[in-house]
């Protein structure tokens, strides 16, 4: 397995020490310490996998071996085992709450991206699938990792990343033009511009005044794809708000150029996983 980033293992300190900070009661009264064996993982129910890293380290940190079958991005159906844990039995299921956390979490964001993005190719166009920054605190790497198993692409992972310029900078700037002006006077040249519009005057607006991408903030599928017709490739424009799985075909078929989505990390239902000793 590849190295953890340190705030991955950070994390699993934080993790690990909530779980296992009294040791653990259950197993040290009815395991001998001498005892291992081995645990399988199964899929109760269809999935896109991610995490397996970090749930693979959790078992290292207490003295197991871990290794998964399939790479992140890999479809398992339910009733499939995935891959196996093997040490000392107390490690086993001292590490099982906690791996399980993490896999079942992060598997959760990659599944549901993929569902996500295969509606929005259903529309046909170009549109890609972009997340937010509307993650769990401190899994933030964890999360967007998912989201790109899932088939997404990544936004920004932190407010340095890029220039974004939102309705509350608009509002303190006096508008569009001059949120934008002052972007370009005074921003990274390396970072493009976005700017976040709610109408079609103020698309307009964000492309006279030279914005690289316009975020296109809360518009119905008419208002998308007329927002599409007057960009004539002039800008990209990203869709965002009010995204559903349903609606997600219709806006690409309008033309953006992305779709974001903070749903698809904020609203992400951890998937049915299990450990199985035996």
């Amino acid at each position: 397995m590849p190295a953890l980033a340190p705030h991955v293992e950070r994390l699993l300190d934080l993790a690990l020490e909530e779980d296992l900070c009294l040791g653990d009661a259950t197993s040290e009264a009815t395991i001998d310490a001498a005892a291992r064996g081995r645990g399988r993982f199964l899929a109760k129910e269809d999935l896109v996998v991610a995490g397996t890293a970090v749930a693979a380290r959790v078992f290292e940190r207490l003295g197991a071996s871990c290794r998964f079958d399939v790479a992140d991005g890999a479809r398992v159906i339910r009733g499939n085992l995935f891959g196996e844990a093997e040490g000392p039995m107390r490690a086993l299921l001292g590490a099982e709450r906690t791996a399980l956390n993490f896999l079942q979490r992060l598997s959760g964001v990659a599944t549901l991206t993929r569902r996500c993005a295969e509606a929005l190719a259903q529309g046909g166009g170009r549109a890609r699938l972009l997340d937010t920054r509307k993650t769990t605190p401190g899994w933030r790497r964890l999360e967007k990792d998912a989201v790109r198993a899932g088939g997404g692409v990544n936004h920004r992972f932190s407010l340095g990343d890029g220039i974004l310029v939102k309705d509350n900078h608009v509002a303190a700037c006096g508008g569009v033009a001059e949120a934008v002006r002052r972007a370009r006077a005074r921003g990274n040249a390396m970072l493009r511009v976005e700017v976040e519009v709610t109408d079609l005057g103020q698309l307009e607006e964000a492309i006279r005044a030279g914005a690289d991408i316009v975020l296109l903030d809360n518009m119905d599928d008419a208002a998308l794809a007329e927002a599409a017709r007057r960009a004539a490739g002039r800008v990209l424009l990203e869709a965002s708000g009010n995204m559903t799985l349903e609606r997600l075909p219709r806006v690409a078929a309008a033309g953006v150029d992305f779709v974001s989505m903070g749903a698809i990390t904020h609203g992400a239902r951890a998937v049915d996983v299990s450990f199985e000793v035996g």
